[in-house]
């Protein structure tokens, strides 16, 4: 079923980042940070995998963003929803469920056999894709799904995620400068927000992740220094 009347974005975004906190999905810790995948620190991480394991708030976080993406880019915009191995591949099979779609997911890299294929699934020449995925920080490894995309012959203008760090300014503008717009439902700055307002965390907590939000790498430069 396709939702069509849903909160506006800023009230979807405070009631997404409640969502997260209610189930344990963000972790703070300014004592003994945790390590990216670039290898540099930071006080916050965030696991949207989890949403999986909660029907009912994995349910209305997907309506939302596909009511998010409906609002923004047209109700007739795309012929395919693709999901990023792996973590995006339950999330956009739920977005092609309620959107009457046919849905596909995008590997990393070939898988290495058979057809060496990085799109499973079928996807062909001249349909729209929507690149769905969890999360996005600074936008990169979005670029690799939709280059895997485009060079079915298919197009990929949209990419839509749960959560968006919104704390690396180029972001949006890696995106947009490959010609892909960014949809999300709340950010850093939302779980924070929220997160004061319940008392989720100790002050002294809040305090140096809204720090690390402030300038992120001034804080990893700081910390790799001491």
């Amino acid at each position: 079923m396709i939702p069509s009347s849903y909160p506006a974005a800023e009230e979807i975004a405070r009631l997404s980042a409640g969502m997260l906190l209610d189930i344990e999905a963000v972790h703070f810790n300014a004592r003994e940070p945790y390590t990216y995948a670039s290898g540099l620190q930071g006080p916050t991480y965030i696991d949207c995998r989890k949403l999986i394991s909660f029907p009912r708030i994995r349910s209305t976080l997907m309506d939302f963003l596909t009511v998010t993406v409906m609002r923004n880019a047209g109700l007739e915009s795309f012929d395919n929803i693709a999901g990023g191995e792996t973590a995006g591949i339950p999330f956009a099979a739920l977005v092609a469920e309620r959107m009457a779609l046919p849905m596909t997911y995008v590997r990393k890299k070939p898988k290495g056999y058979g057809r060496n294929a990085r799109i499973e699934g079928a996807m062909s020449e001249g349909q729209r894709v929507l690149l769905v995925e969890d999360l996005t920080t600074d936008g990169g490894s979005k670029i690799s799904f939709v280059d895997a995309i485009r060079d079915t012959g298919a197009s990929c203008a949209h990419t839509a995620v749960i959560f968006y760090y919104d704390i690396f300014p180029e972001t949006t503008k890696t995106l947009g400068d490959h010609g892909v717009t960014l949809h999300h439902l709340c950010t850093w700055w939302d779980v924070l927000a929220e997160a004061r307002r319940r008392g989720a965390f100790d002050t002294e907590t809040l305090d140096e992740v809204e720090s690390f939000l402030k300038a992120p790498r001034a804080w990893q430069e700081a910390r790799a220094k001491g």
